[in-house]
């Protein structure tokens, strides 16, 4: 620890001069106010907060809660969700001189959601709270370099409470050092879904027309495109980017193709052919719209999004060749009829051949083969039972 320390202060000046070039300097620093006595959740970007919105909705109902994460986009989907008691930020760089000021607000336990492993932050905290790790995440590639970090085994060896999200997560968390006594029960918390319930504006065609490709990354908005382009069964595509601020250059691929395009983050009600939802905290609304999800992550070597989310508003799973960030879960699916697999080239004509009658029998299916689970009921009851930190 004393090297990693030291190599962290070493690095300290570079490490600022990239964020006072990227923006959010004094949040890297923790030189804003943050709430006294917060639980502290930390997670990546907008997957992982986005399945951890029930947890931390629960925990702000119990106090204040400061999330952080590592880039701009996902603090602003926290934002947007607008829960009462929770403040985000960027997360603190992982030296010393910083963490020394996050823990001048006495917050009172830190919550990792998956595999955010920061040896400064977990180690400092470890001595003064609990610390959790929730729906910890952990392949075989990572587990192969951690083993290499004498600092993993410390690391493990502080937490309070680790719930993996599958077997072979937690098989190699064990090997690695996880203690026996800090292992909770598995939990996946991209499976605990609540249904987007806020009224659906007008939308230019019914859901049974309407298809979705969802969370899309460079690469895939062309074989989306494509494929509608190709097939007679939807009128309408809306397009739901990773990352919003590719919204124009969507929109340029669209018009390219002789598609009619309009475009949310431009202020475009939904409308034309194809319609690019270039903002955050809206899909829920989208998969609500969409009779059928194509979900993106999954035609390029990302590993897949999440299934559970449009799954839980009764839209129909397709997806790509990739879906390693969820193997076990895709399995379960394809056993009972949940989901379709496409490439680029078959993606048109499966498109053509999903019906109504297919697309309901698809979505009762999905809700036959997802697991179900209370995650924030869960998180709740073991962070009560964890009121002095660990001792690794």
């Amino acid at each position: 620890m004393i090297l990693y320390r030291l190599l962290m202060l070493l690095a300290l000046p570079v490490l600022a001069l990239v964020a006072w070039r990227r923006g959010g300097l004094a949040e890297r620093l923790a030189l804003r106010p943050l709430p006294r006595g917060a639980v502290w959740v930390h997670g990546a970007s907008n997957g992982e907060l986005a399945s951890a919105r029930s947890v931390i909705a629960a925990l702000a109902q119990e106090g204040p809660v400061l999330v952080t994460c590592n880039n701009p986009t996902a603090k602003v989907l926290v934002g947007s969700w607008g829960l009462a008691g929770v403040t985000s930020r960027l997360a603190p760089l992982d030296a010393w001189p910083v963490m020394r000021r996050v823990l001048r607000h006495d917050p009172k336990a830190l919550v990792i959601v998956e595999n955010e492993l920061w040896p400064e932050r977990i180690l400092s905290c470890a001595t003064r709270m609990p610390v959790l790790m929730i729906g910890a995440r952990m392949s075989d590639r990572s587990a192969r370099r951690w083993a290499r970090l004498p600092l993993m085994r410390r690391m493990l060896g502080a937490m309070s409470w680790v719930s993996a999200q599958d077997a072979a997560s937690e098989a190699r968390l064990k090997d690695l050092g996880l203690p026996a006594r800090a292992i909770g029960p598995r939990m996946l918390l991209k499976a605990s879904v609540a249904a987007d319930d806020a009224p659906l504006p007008p939308m230019p065609h019914p859901r049974e027309e309407t298809l979705l490709a969802a969370s899309t990354h460079p690469g895939e908005d062309e074989v989306m495109l494509d494929a509608f382009g190709a097939q007679s069964r939807f009128r309408w595509l809306v397009i739901a980017p990773r990352h919003p601020v590719r919204g124009p250059d969507i929109e340029a691929l669209a018009q390219a193709r002789g598609l009619t395009v309009a475009r949310r983050g431009a202020g475009a009600a939904p409308s034309a052919q194809v319609y690019v939802a270039d903002t955050l905290g809206e899909m829920g609304l989208w998969y609500r719209a969409a009779a059928v999800t194509v979900i993106g992550g999954s035609f390029v070597p990302k590993g897949g999004h999440t299934p559970f989310e449009p799954a839980a508003h009764g839209s129909a799973l397709v997806h790509g060749p990739d879906v390693a960030n969820f193997t076990e879960v895709f399995a379960s699916l394809h056993a009972e009829g949940g989901a379709v697999a496409a490439t680029a080239q078959s993606l048109a004509p499966l498109l053509d051949g999903l019906d109504p009658q297919r697309q309901a029998a698809m979505v009762q299916a999905a809700s036959r083969a997802l697991p179900q689970g209370d995650a924030a009921a869960t998180v709740l009851a073991a962070l009560r039972g964890c009121d002095t930190p660990a001792q690794g």
